[in-house]
């Protein structure tokens, strides 16, 4: 038989959200081919969304969002709904910071996002 994989859902991260209209946002995604549940940061010189990178130092330091679906901006600027703001809880296990962030850097992109009101569990 053959070994099935199965990629990211839509949405599949969010196990809550007080209503959708308030906790999600349509943005500007600067770069990157990024799938759903993808941390990401705002570049604070222009104000659009990245992966989130803990090294940087444009702003996308700080995770700012959870990319609802997949978009592919590597060839340009593309919108693209994220989850902005809480009050909201979404599913550990399917959220991803693109790298090899370690365990403090994990732990600082959740607390960001506690900030927002976006509950990691």
């Amino acid at each position: 038989m053959p070994i099935l994989t199965e990629t990211p859902h839509v949405g599949g991260f969010l196990v809550w959200e007080a209503l959708r209209d308030y906790c999600r946002s349509t943005v500007i995604l600067a770069s990157g081919n990024l799938q759903p549940g993808t941390i990401l940061g705002k570049i604070t010189a222009s104000g659009k969304y990245a992966a989130h990178d803990p090294a940087a130092s444009n702003g996308t330091q700080t995770a700012a969002a959870i990319l609802w679906d997949s978009v592919d901006a590597s060839g340009g600027d593309k919108n693209a709904v994220v989850l902005i703001r809480g009050p909201a809880i979404v599913n550990q296990y399917e959220i991803t910071i693109p790298g090899t962030p370690t365990a403090p850097q994990i732990a600082a992109a959740y607390a960001a996002l506690l900030t927002l009101g976006i509950l990691v569990r």
